[in-house]
């Protein structure tokens, strides 16, 4: 079994029983569930992850306001319930904000993973996020939503504005193309296979952001990256492709399946009106994304900039 359904299960022996006897009031108010960072709540968990960070607790999440007044008794609660599940220890206590799980603000937990205690104001604000801080804080599972407010908010952060997208698009092309089809084989002509390396790497980290915004998913941390990247739904197979890029040494046909993968996401901007531009090299289709850029904070943000 893996952490989400291991803390699922846990929450359903145990913490709604708890809920139900020693808090009715909340439950209307109260959401449970699991996210934020480590393997488990990307569903990635295997025999080797679980040698840290691996146990069956959750997080309550509470307004501000009932926070203030329930924290220390919910805290006392959770910290009763029992500590070993499936045979499997607790980590953690809740008393702590530093602890993995336990009573949690709202506002204050997701302001903790995107710096922000909801959706960003302003498509800029947006961009001043990574995006694996945004997967962070939709992955996982809700196990119970009393008032709907926190599956609500990461509803909201699933889907941002539509500029940001295309503005995260753009650069991530933009950035695609340089060090995929420009540097990677003038590095090889300049007999650095080293730096071309370091070329290749680069265009599979854009590639793996191009391949999440294109499925509307948000890309995690790098070393989960192309793992995600496999499971998605459309073109989840160029991931297999990017990666070969990295087990081979740089040679021509490195060029070659760099210019493969490239068509494939032209084919694909092209598919769903992001581009109609005739190039075969990312940047002009980059540039024609940008164009369709309405907010005006963004529109005069340089292709290559990021915001952060």
């Amino acid at each position: 079994m893996q952490g989400i359904e291991l803390s699922r299960a846990y929450f359903e022996a145990y913490g709604l029983p708890m809920l139900l006897e020693r808090f009715p009031e909340l439950l209307s108010h109260v959401a449970a569930g699991v996210c934020g960072q480590g393997s488990e709540n990307f569903g990635f968990d295997d025999e080797i992850s679980r040698d840290h960070d691996f146990d069956p607790g959750f997080f309550l999440w509470l307004p501000e306001e009932l926070y203030r007044q329930y924290e220390f008794r919910l805290s006392r609660a959770y910290d009763s319930l029992p500590d070993r599940f499936m045979d499997v220890p607790l980590q953690g206590k809740s008393v702590y904000e530093n602890a993995r799980h336990g009573v949690r603000c709202t506002g204050r937990f997701f302001e903790g993973l995107i710096g922000f205690p909801d959706a960003p104001p302003a498509p800029a604000d947006w961009l001043r996020v990574p995006s694996f801080r945004y997967a962070c804080a939709v992955n996982g599972g809700i196990f119970y939503d009393g008032s709907g407010e926190v599956t609500a908010l990461r509803a909201r952060l699933s889907h941002p504005p539509a500029d940001v997208l295309y503005k995260k698009l753009a650069t991530a092309a933009v950035f695609a193309a340089q060090s995929g089809q420009y540097n990677f084989p003038r590095l090889l002509k300049h007999g650095e296979p080293g730096a071309a390396m370091l070329a290749a790497a680069e265009f599979v980290r854009q590639v793996c952001e191009l391949l999440h915004l294109l499925n509307g998913r948000w890309c995690p941390f790098y070393k989960w990256a192309l793992r995600s990247a496999k499971n998605l739904p459309a073109l989840g197979e160029l991931a297999a492709e990017a990666e070969r890029l990295l087990l081979e040494p740089p040679t021509e046909e490195s060029i070659r399946r760099i210019e493969s993968i490239s068509a494939a996401l032209i084919a694909e901007f092209r598919k769903r009106g992001l581009s109609d531009h005739p190039a075969d090299f990312l940047e002009p289709h980059a540039f024609e994304i940008a164009a369709k850029i309405a907010d005006p904070t963004l529109r005069a943000m340089h292709i290559m900039e990021d915001g952060k």
